[in-house]
């Protein structure tokens, strides 16, 4: 019985050392790699450098993508459609029309303007111009009464189209002299920023991918470089049985705080350049304010995020190099 305890006794104590042995080797591990990334000061700094830019671009890649979109569903929303109606239709005819409009699921909202306030409409935007009002009273055609309709999507108005060609109501009414006005400009505008916003987005995303591509080769030349410097230590390390895992942690770690230290400067730089824009951006009708929110309100979960793609590319980098400068 005593034998047996002391057996189990025995097993947990060797247990308990390879634990410890296995702690201090990492604690070690930790050690190596902080003291090669500060002896190896100006290339941890080129490639925290390089790092940092890299992350930049992709924050600035997310918050220009998202602050695009936000500005472009605004317009969108701003944007109506037109369908003219002849001036003596009554109030009623319209409410009714506006009714079957609202039942259309690419309809997101619509409103009937009748002929005299169309018109009034019109001299209240040019009140300031006097041959405008001069060529409204002396116009011999009358301002048509109008259908605004805002759709879910501007792009999208094959029901709407559908509606005017077929709907016997809108047919016995609509004004001969004055085609539906899809968007017209106003949606050649929109579209027009949309493929700016399709092509930003591709811009953002080349331009990541290069820094990616640029900072992954320059943390790999300053491991080399590590490896270089410590050739005599690491042979020594091989040929006294040390573990793989504890000749490749060092360059590991110190590939880890590349990315760290990258990260949170990144994620200040670009918190802080949100806030230094935002007024300028909002002053052009940019809707910049959901994107500052979403970054406020879950900036602990970006600076992680950032972290993590930091640390990723560092890892790889470093993996790459040990492979193939340790043979390990």
């Amino acid at each position: 019985m005593i034998s047996k305890k002391k057996k189990i006794s025995s097993k947990d104590v060797s247990r308990q050392k390879r634990k410890n042995r296995r702690l201090l080797s990492f604690f070690r591990v930790i050690r190596y790699g902080t003291d090669s990334f500060i002896r190896n000061s100006w290339l941890s700094v080129a490639a925290t450098a390089v790092m940092t830019i890299t992350l930049l671009i992709i924050f600035t890649t997310f918050v220009a993508q998202n602050v695009l979109t936000d500005t472009i569903n605004d317009l969108r929303n701003k944007v109506d459609m037109s369908i003219y109606l002849k001036t003596e239709t009554t109030d009623q005819i319209g409410e009714d029309l506006v009714n079957e409009l609202k039942q259309l699921s690419s309809v997101r909202s619509a409103t009937y303007i009748s002929s005299i306030t169309a018109r009034q409409q019109i001299i209240d935007a040019n009140k300031d111009d006097s041959n405008v009002l001069e060529a409204i009273k002396e116009a011999t055609n009358k301002t048509p009464a109008t259908l605004r309709v805002v759709l879910v999507n501007i792009n999208d108005t094959s029901q709407l189209q559908d509606f005017v060609d077929n709907n016997t109501l809108v047919q016995a009414h609509i004004n001969p002299d004055y085609k539906p006005s899809f968007a017209g400009e106003r949606r050649n505008t929109i579209e027009s920023i949309g493929r700016a916003v399709q092509f930003a987005q591709k811009l953002g995303i080349a331009a990541g991918a290069v820094f990616i591509v640029i900072s992954s080769l320059i943390i790999f030349n300053t491991i080399r470089m590590a490896i270089f410097n410590r050739k005599e230590e690491i042979q020594m390390m091989k040929l006294i049985g040390a573990d793989k895992s504890f000749i490749r942690g060092p360059f590991l770690i110190e590939s880890i705080m590349y990315g760290v230290i990258a990260a949170i400067i990144a994620d200040g730089l670009g918190i802080w350049g949100i806030y230094s824009v935002s007024k300028t951006l909002a002053s052009y009708q940019i809707n910049i304010q959901p994107t500052i929110d979403l970054v406020t309100l879950y900036a602990a979960l970006v600076l992680i995020i950032m972290v993590v793609v930091g640390a990723i590319i560092g890892v790889i980098s470093s993996l790459f190099a040990t492979h193939k400068y340790l043979k390990i």
